[in-house]
């Protein structure tokens, strides 16, 4: 059945991830739509699964909804850029996928990950010392953004001068349907992403191993005896770095955007840094970084309700299944005390982000010293959505801060 909602709204539209009244016609639709067709302006349409179990259950599924098939994103790729994304662990399906992640998942356990705090820390001063002298800023770029890139870049050993363009590649990917936040940058940012990194793992081949991820990554041997390639190692190097700034930069925009529209809240923080860790939970689920990661059907299949067709795409809609009230009581209330928070953010099953703890680790910091830093943080304009489908998040935001 469909509502006059379901009969209006065009869902892929990037625009109306800017102007529309997205999770009210999102709500709309998970109740009376749950498993909801949405035709696209060029090929085939897909469905767009909006309750948060309907989700886990593709997510948990992949011999049934594949991410190898059809990659990841909703438009259908050429040959030889699915068959480059299929390199990327974000695209493998198991057994593959699980050959690839078990030598690499224990380099980004919490253990290892922890011991990046002081760096990370220091990071962070640096990057609030700058933007306290400069009072106005636009949060995106001269605060959020930063810290990932330079946390990434330092992890893998990359040059620092490298940091800026590393950053602008994975911007452009995540928010390619923005022609503001593309403007001027011409070719593909992936294939050059990839490119340096196969160039990065050919140069470290030749040098003695250094105590960063990049060593220990190509020093991984997997259940075969062999080494990740070049190749594999390029593309795994764009999930990571992609993942490592854009995504993390976005949430911690929207969180702190968030924290702003909600004094009480923001002042709670201060008062106790010990409820940061839920609050940064709390920001990945209302704030969710990206919308939705696509699946395709291996075989013709029911899944709420509808009958779907095996080569069918399917979205896994995040920024739906957050918010279902099915599994999050009040979930339009953006609460830092929330518990539990089985938020999808992060995916779920065997494609749980392997930069989890990183990125929670690195927020957990952020707003431990943005809080002792400043005590003023103020909108000072209007934010600016990035237009996107694909991307949840701010392109601009400034931002007035004060000692």
């Amino acid at each position: 059945m469909t509502t006059v909602a379901s009969e209006h709204v065009d869902i892929y539209d990037p625009d109306w991830y800017v102007h529309g009244d997205v999770h009210a016609t999102l709500a709309d639709l998970r109740e009376t739509d749950p498993v909801h067709w949405q035709e696209m302006p060029s090929g085939p349409g897909y469905w767009a699964v909006l309750r948060h179990a309907d989700v886990v259950h593709v997510a948990r599924h992949p011999e049934v909804f594949s991410a190898w098939l059809g990659s990841v994103v909703l438009e259908d790729l050429d040959e030889a850029t699915l068959d480059q994304m299929r390199h990327m662990l974000l695209v493998m399906d198991p057994p593959q996928h699980t050959q690839y992640r078990q030598p690499l998942a224990p380099h980004f356990g919490a253990r290892v990950i922890g011991r990046m705090e002081e760096q990370i820390r220091n990071r962070c001063r640096a990057i609030l010392e700058a933007a306290g002298e400069r009072g106005e800023v636009d949060y995106c770029h001269d605060v959020a953004g930063p810290l990932p890139a330079q946390i990434i870049g330092e992890i893998m050993g990359l040059p620092p001068e490298d940091t800026d363009q590393i950053q602008r590649w994975a911007e452009v990917q995540t928010s390619g349907q923005d022609d503001e936040v593309t403007g001027g940058y011409e070719g593909n940012a992936a294939v050059e992403m990839a490119m340096y990194g196969i160039a990065l793992a050919a140069e470290r081949r030749g040098q003695p191993p250094r105590e960063d991820i990049t060593s220990l990554i190509l020093e991984s041997t997997f259940e075969d005896g062999e080494k990740m390639s070049d190749l594999d190692f390029g593309s795994f190097f764009v999930q990571l770095v992609t993942a490592g700034n854009d995504t993390t930069k976005t949430m911690m925009s929207s969180g702190t955007y968030e924290l702003v529209r909600h004094p009480d809240q923001l002042q709670a923080l201060r008062d106790d840094y010990s409820l940061i860790p839920a609050a940064v939970e709390e920001m990945l689920r209302y704030c969710n970084p990206l919308h939705y990661f696509r699946r395709t059907a291996t075989q013709d299949v029911e899944l709420g309700g509808k009958q779907i067709k095996a080569g069918d795409k399917i979205a896994m809609m995040y920024t739906s299944a957050n918010r279902d009230p099915a599994t999050f009581a009040d979930p339009e209330r953006f609460d830092i005390t929330r518990s539990p928070n089985p938020h999808l953010s992060f995916g779920i099953g065997a494609h749980f982000c392997l930069g989890a703890h990183l990125a929670r680790l690195e927020a957990k910091i952020f707003f431990e010293e943005l809080l002792s830093t400043f005590r003023t943080i103020e909108l000072a304009g209007e934010p600016a959505r990035v237009r996107s489908n694909l991307n949840n998040g701010f392109k601009r935001m400034p931002v007035r801060l004060a000692h």
